[in-house]
């Protein structure tokens, strides 16, 4: 019997829940719940929608609530946040990781998200209202406060008597951080050498003290960074004096990577990366409108360099029929430039030390790609239309445009960095009304020069 992929399987139980919801036995639906790890409940939540979600989640369980809000996107989060009473909000909040509640809290309207810190006791308020302080996108704002930490000059056998007495370790703890009596971070001592070294130990002979630490102001992606670069499990969080404040583990971690990757692959599209798939038809076309529009400028630019050639185009039909050809093998060859360096600087492999070199290489890719295509495109019009002249205008046209996206393709990701604006929610657009403009001009200019009568 053939093996279902976890999408087809995923599918499956969906529609279970959606025909159980249709026949009204909300027992049955109740009970299918309560064996769902709290990712699958969101993500039916997610594939759901916006009319049967607050239905789905009266059905699952109070006591996973916070669970499944910590594994919802945003734009669903919201939306089932707005049913949800302060109080309520509170209630489920209490299981919550610190972080991940801070996350929450964001979300909501100021006014609703002070009741919801009034709700809570003094020191889960003091936890998150410090997880709040930073910035979200900083290690600060990702860290967790559920540390371990212990004194250099206590033996093993302290330690495990702690731990036995605490009952549970936090979750994904690899390391126990080692402080002195100002909560400055000396060095960590891995859980395995604890378990396996003898009781008389003292602490201080097992301290790692080349283990990195990372500063509370970090940026996120540089914190994922560090985690590729030495496989990391956790790592401690510093301020800029040296205390300890918290760790980054690497759930965490993997959290910001998927982000970052849906936010380079949305941003293509001039969407948010937390756009939710089943929102209201009104809220999704608000959304799309506006970079609609931005596209239908850059097209009237482009629609302006054509009209410039109206003579020509009357004179020479044939013209018109290719006009769209240059631009779309240009626009191709620079969002594949676009979308590699794009890449690049996300990862960290391009920077003002490397731009040049890899400018000069784009450049030589995009005219051998232009050589190439124009001899090919150039022989396919010629003996089409029995006019050599006419292909040698478009493979000119086309050397230009290919050569002119690879260069586009380099430099508009970095300018637009330079600039604090997101290459990859603004450089697109850029990109296409550069060869649209060039493979335009081009094409209709050189046609204008040599075939005109």
């Amino acid at each position: 019997m053939p093996e279902i992929s976890e999408q087809d399987y995923n599918q499956q139980r969906l529609q279970q829940v959606n025909e159980a919801l249709g026949s009204g036995m909300f027992v049955y639906v109740r009970k299918l719940f309560q064996n769902m790890p709290a990712y699958d409940l969101a993500l039916i939540l997610e594939s759901s929608t916006a009319k049967s979600r607050p239905v789905l989640w009266q059905l699952m369980d109070p006591d996973n609530h916070g669970e499944i809000l910590e594994e919802l996107n945003e734009e669903v989060r919201k939306g089932i946040l707005k049913s949800m009473r302060p109080e309520k909000l509170a209630a489920v909040a209490e299981g919550m990781d610190v972080d991940d509640l801070a996350e929450v809290l964001r979300t909501l309207p100021d006014s609703i998200y002070r009741e919801v810190l009034n709700s809570m006791d003094s020191q889960d308020r003091g936890r998150v209202e410090a997880a709040l302080s930073f910035n979200e996108d900083t290690a600060g704002g990702i860290m967790n406060t559920d540390t371990i930490t212990i004194r250099p000059d206590v033996s093993v056998d302290v330690v495990l008597r702690y731990l036995r007495l605490k009952g549970e370790l936090p979750e994904a703890t690899d390391s126990f951080y080692v402080v002195d009596r100002k909560d400055l971070f000396i060095g960590s001592v891995s859980l395995a050498s604890i378990v396996t070294a003898k009781s008389e130990t003292i602490i201080a002979h097992l301290i790692n003290s080349e283990i990195e630490a990372v500063t509370v102001d970090m940026e996120d992606t540089d914190v994922a960074q560090l985690f590729e670069r030495h496989d990391w499990l956790s790592a401690p969080v510093i301020d800029a004096q040296g205390h300890l404040l918290g760790r980054i583990t690497i759930d965490d971690v993997i959290d910001i990577i998927r982000e970052d990757a849906e936010h380079s692959m949305m941003s293509m599209a001039g969407l948010g990366d937390e756009a939710d798939t089943f929102a209201p038809v009104i809220k999704s076309t608000q959304q799309r409108s506006i970079w609609l529009g931005v596209n239908l400028v850059t097209a009237l630019i482009a629609v302006a360099v054509t009209s410039m050639f109206d003579g020509i185009i009357s004179q020479l039909t044939i013209l018109a029929i290719l006009n769209s050809l240059v631009p779309s093998m240009g626009g191709v060859a620079g969002n594949q430039t676009l979308t590699l360096v794009i890449r690049g600087m996300a990862l960290g492999h391009v920077g003002d030390s490397n731009s040049r070199a890899l400018l000069n290489k784009e450049l030589a890719v995009g005219f051998f790609n232009g050589i190439i295509w124009a001899l090919l495109i150039a022989t396919v019009v010629a003996i089409w239309k029995q006019d050599f002249m006419l292909g040698g205008v478009i493979a000119f046209a086309m050397l230009m445009n290919m050569t002119a996206a690879g260069i586009a393709g380099v430099s508009i990701p970095l300018l637009l960095k330079r600039m604090n604006i997101d290459p990859a929610l603004a450089g697109s657009v850029i990109l296409t009304t550069i060869t649209d403009v060039v493979g335009i001009f081009a094409f209709l200019g050189t046609a204008t020069l040599l075939l005109g009568q």
